[in-house]
């Protein structure tokens, strides 16, 4: 049975130390929140699921309303963790970390921990949406560590890092199966 999974990075959200789980889109992310909507208006999704993060929910909430569903919140999809990096800058820290699957800085959650987290979540939806379409709200990190488990030559650190925010990546499963990704997203002329 055929499922499409829209995986939809957040857009632009302004960092705030402290703030992971509330902080919301920037006036940029608001506005691309609209093309998210405009993009896949047209689309037939029927069941809308997000990160608890504020962020990536406002990121489809502009879809879910135009489609009037609502959006379930999955715990297991947040964002991972990534830790005290120490000097490190966050791509150097990032980089690392998918570098070593294992590599857990203080504080954080490893590679292939977040992995194996996010993959648990993905296949409780494959089983329960079975053939059905649906819009996911998410993070570059996750998404790409998902995709991972299906390809990891092609979903590593250089996939996360070419990832935009926002973002759309349409998927299409037989069963548990990945069969094919697209990007959707359109970049800004």
């Amino acid at each position: 049975m055929r499922t499409i999974i829209y995986f939809i990075r957040h857009a632009e959200s302004l960092y705030a130390e402290g703030q992971e789980r509330s902080r919301g889109l920037s006036e940029r992310g608001m506005g691309d929140a609209l093309r998210v909507r405009t993009i896949l208006q047209n689309e037939s999704v029927d069941v809308f699921v997000s990160s608890p993060y504020e962020r990536a929910v406002q990121t489809i909430k502009p879809l879910a309303d135009a489609m009037c569903k609502d959006i379930i919140i999955v715990e297991d999809l947040r964002e991972r963790t990534i830790g005290d990096i120490g000097g490190l800058s966050f791509p150097a820290a990032k980089q690392r970390v998918y570098q070593d699957f294992h590599l857990a800085f203080a504080e954080g959650e490893s590679s292939a921990a977040a992995r194996t987290r996010g993959v648990q979540a993905l296949e409780r939806l494959l089983e329960e949406y079975a053939g059905m379409n649906l819009a996911l709200g998410t993070h570059g990190d996750i998404m790409t560590l998902m995709l991972n488990h299906f390809d990891p030559q092609q979903y590593n650190y250089e996939f996360w890092k070419s990832a935009s925010m926002p973002d759309i990546y349409k998927t299409e499963f037989d069963g548990k199966q990945l069969l094919s990704v697209v990007r959707a997203w359109e970049q800004r002329p």
